[in-house]
């Protein structure tokens, strides 16, 4: 069951308390992409500049990953730098070129729009409404967005949202989305502006699921579901956590053949493993030197830290 995301490919500078990093590869599309690969099939749609080579690809396509939908054209790849020092929950963002990644137009390489899956990582909402309106056929449709689409370009954003089986953000956007600074309220909100189910991210401290009337038929099956994070002993580089626990989740869904209520309580779990790797390492370091066996093996410490009897 293959995936398509839809998002950025980039380089990043990073400076966290473990060191730093001049230039590592990233993007949520790249992270999304790799903790993805070890559940289904996954294809990428992006842009990139001359600066991504062979190299640089040869990370995705390793990963078994279709890379078609990259395109390369002339200029340099979208660049991001930030800083952990201050709080690692929170990066400070030192600078933002965004480059080829200005001009991006989705397109949808042929072969590509038999995806069963679609994932819109965290692009202009215009871009993610488009896509969407390109893939009708598609089983399951999830979506990500951050602080500067919710704030700017909040009716774009809507058009969005009404099209969603799940959209996923952390706990300071949706209480932004919704205007509520309780995360109850938030989320009831939001699941009446469209979407059939929120995953809210909460860094450290896991996720909650929140589900519509239309998700589940049991009603007893949309009670909202709160999944642990790993306590780790050091986390070395937090950037891409987000979209490496939205690969994991995803991933697994796109794995089952069809979704239950069961099937999502094990995807976030799922996402949760995947984010404590990916903070493991700097960049995608830890996303691309795992095997199934560390995955399952990590997937039973979370079941453990969660299991009552």
């Amino acid at each position: 069951m293959s995936i398509l995301v839809v998002g950025s490919v980039a380089f990043d500078a990073i400076e966290t308390p473990s060191g730093t990093r001049d230039r590592c590869l990233g993007g949520a599309a790249t992270y999304f992409a790799l903790a993805a690969s070890y559940f289904t099939p996954v294809r990428v749609i992006a842009v990139v500049g001359e600066d991504f080579g062979p190299a640089e690809e040869s990370v995705l396509t390793l990963r078994g990953i279709d890379t078609r939908g990259i395109e390369h054209v002339p200029g340099k790849s979208f660049f991001w730098s930030g800083s952990y020092m201050k709080n690692l929950n929170e990066a400070q963002t030192l600078n933002t070129e965004l480059n080829v990644f200005q001009s991006f137009s989705p397109k949808i390489p042929p072969g590509y729009d038999d995806s069963e899956y679609l994932f819109l990582a965290n692009i202009d909402p215009l871009l993610q409404a488009d896509v969407r309106a390109k893939m009708p056929k598609v089983k399951m449709v999830c979506g990500d967005t951050m602080n500067y689409w919710i704030r700017d370009h909040a009716d774009n954003l809507a058009r969005v949202l009404r099209n969603l089986d799940a959209l996923l953000i952390n706990d300071g956007e949706a209480k932004m989305l919704a205007g509520e600074n309780n995360l109850v309220r938030a989320a009831h909100k939001i699941l009446s502006m469209g979407p059939k189910a929120l995953v809210v991210k909460h860094g450290e401290y896991g996720a909650t699921s929140f589900f519509g009337d239309t998700t589940f038929p049991d009603h007893a099956q949309r009670t909202p579901f709160r999944a642990p994070a790993l306590p780790l002993a050091e986390v070395v580089d937090p950037t891409g956590a987000g979209d490496s626990f939205a690969g994991g989740f995803f991933g697994y869904i796109a794995s089952q053949p069809r979704l239950t209520p069961a099937v999502f309580r094990r995807a976030m779990f799922y996402g949760g493993v995947m984010g404590s790797f990916a903070v493991e390492r700097f960049g995608t370091e830890r996303l691309q030197q795992l095997d199934r066996k560390e995955i399952e093996d990590r997937f039973a410490l979370f079941r453990q830290l969660s299991h009552l009897d």
